[in-house]
């Protein structure tokens, strides 16, 4: 499906992955709703989409509030047209052991990161199942599937992500409903994510290793919005090889990152003060952009994300070199 002049909602629109979606739209001709709470944020996103040839209209919203999201979306509809496609992407984040989290912080957490894909996706299909077509894309995690330390709420809610998808996509396919949904699962990404999270330890957080561009998860990201009908993308080897390792060795991981998960998660700089969007945008008065502070350590492609995208040619290429190698074999 083409996204040329088709309206797409994105959530978290304002910065990291969802800035670089949107930049990704308005370069497709996309007519493109932007929702998030940093005003500045989305005022230089839409800035972005028009650059790029699109059409983009903002709309301030917390995603932890239904009546918000309904809101923005019937706002979208009126001023761009019927929705054809609605991108989750919004979250937030707290690095810190469990027991370093309050109560409050955990339940609003839990509120942005599953329940704000919840709600978008809710009010998604409030919108699309009448008109029996549109796409839904969840912006995933390898965490969806291996946790890891000092993330908890993020990592359950991404846990708890695959499992509502999964159960909207079987009653969509009992209705043979022409709506598709599908959720792609990112790797480590340079976003802002790492200066404005909230963290309770003394020095400053990072991705996990190997880390790429959000760029990448656009990619991705816009690909799936317009190939819905495989259920899942992975994008980045160590995505790929998270998700195998999780399903062969799970105990493995659990002592592997147990010895090195705090570590591989912080720098040896101090975390910054004064700094949060857990409750209130990070971005109101300041836009971040797409990219955070690690651009010389990040990568601009992935090998495995563009193996995806053309499986047919890879699994005919190793049909091929198998041919080849069998070939080899009864010469000998």
């Amino acid at each position: 499906m083409s996204l040329k002049d088709k309206v797409v909602v994105v959530t978290g629109a304002s910065g990291g992955v969802g800035r670089a979606v949107v930049r990704q739209l308005g370069a497709e001709g996309a007519k493109v709703a932007l929702i998030a709470r940093g005003e500045a944020g989305l005022a230089g996103a839409a800035v972005d989409v028009g650059a790029e040839g699109g059409t983009g209209k903002t709309f301030a919203a917390d995603v932890s509030d239904y009546d918000q999201v309904r809101q923005a979306a019937q706002r979208a509809e009126a001023e761009l047209g019927p929705i054809d496609v609605w991108i989750n992407i919004a979250f937030t984040t707290v690095f810190a052991p469990f027991l370093e989290i309050t109560p409050e912080e955990y339940e609003r957490e839990t509120k942005v990161t599953y329940l704000g894909y919840v709600w978008g996706t809710r009010v998604a299909l409030e919108l699309m199942k009448p008109r029996d077509k549109g796409v839904i894309v969840q912006a995933g995690s390898a965490l969806a599937y291996r946790s890891i330390p000092l993330q908890s709420a993020y990592c359950g809610a991404k846990h708890a992500i695959v499992g509502f998808t999964e159960s909207v996509r079987t009653e969509l396919l009992a209705e043979d409903s022409g709506v598709k949904i599908t959720v792609v699962q990112l790797p480590a990404l340079n976003t802002p994510q790492f200066d404005w999270g909230l963290n309770r330890m003394r020095r400053h957080a990072q991705p996990v290793p190997p880390i790429y561009q959000p760029e990448v998860a656009a990619d991705a990201l816009v690909y799936a919005a317009e190939h819905p009908e495989r259920k899942e993308y992975w994008v980045g080897g160590m995505t790929a090889a998270t998700i195998l390792g999780q399903r062969a060795v799970p105990a493995l991981l659990d002592r592997y990152l147990a010895r090195t998960g705090v570590k591989s998660q912080l720098t040896g700089d101090k975390a910054p003060t004064g700094i949060s969007n857990l409750w209130e945008p990070a971005d109101e008065d300041k836009d971040y952009g797409a990219h955070g502070g690690f651009d010389r350590r990040s990568r601009g492609r992935s090998l495995q994300l563009w193996m995806s995208q053309h499986r047919r040619l890879v699994s005919l290429a190793g049909l091929g070199l198998a041919a080849v190698a069998g070939f080899g074999l009864r010469r000998r």
